[in-house]
């Protein structure tokens, strides 16, 4: 059976610089062989995490939105590429919204001790981060949380490709490097029989 790729889009700009760079890796992923699966976050309502500690009890969270679905499909990938732009140095809002609704899942490990998959699974992650700065230090904040949200889903960081001086919509289809490393990025994260690097992959482009 083929491994299966979910890739996130968290742009809110329909079909930007991240969301292109998102399916070239997803094209590579599907030339190696595996299953791929496109999500566009914005086409979901996702509510910010509340704080309520309802979770507490379970690693269960009690908001009634378009998040329960989206969890489902992230924890059925055997690979997850998240993609998105740079805001003010991070990620942007709608991936900061994806990430702390994943408090319940922390909640699962980290207090309730109850890991997500038993047998551990073989589960990989990638990050593709596109900024319109001159910034070598803006994608710093980028990739922290991105670790941090793969780390709750059990999900092991392959590494990340980071774009910077892109900023106009479409601008990433005038550096085919990107375009062709994003592919080879996700060709080598659906290889099932590929072991993991014991250092991230940090590949920046600037």
């Amino acid at each position: 059976m083929s491994l299966k790729v979910l890739g996130i889009s968290t742009s809110p700009r329909r079909e930007g610089n991240s969301d292109l760079l998102l399916r070239r890796a997803l094209a590579g992923a599907q030339e190696a062989g595996a299953g791929i699966e496109y999500l566009r976050l914005c086409d979901y309502r996702i509510e910010g995490c509340s704080e309520c500690y309802s979770c507490s009890a379970n690693g269960d969270c009690p908001t009634q939105d378009d998040y329960p679905p989206i969890l489902d499909r992230m924890l059925a990938a055997d690979r997850i590429i998240l993609a998105t732009p740079v805001f003010f140095m991070t990620v942007c809002a709608q991936a900061k919204l994806l990430i702390d609704r994943g408090q319940c899942l922390w909640v699962r490990q980290a207090v309730l001790h109850k890991p997500l998959f038993e047998p551990k699974r073989d589960r990989r992650g990638l990050l593709l981060a596109v900024g319109g700065s001159r910034s070598r230090q803006q994608f710093d904040c980028v990739r922290q949380p991105v670790q941090s949200c793969f780390q709750y889903l059990e999900v092991d960081y392959l590494g990340s490709l980071c774009i910077n001086q892109v900023d106009e919509k479409g601008a990433i289809l005038k550096r085919p490097d990107a375009l062709d490393e994003a592919f080879r990025l996700g060709r080598l994260l659906a290889g099932a029989d590929t072991p993991l690097p014991k250092k991230p992959i940090r590949v920046e482009m600037f």
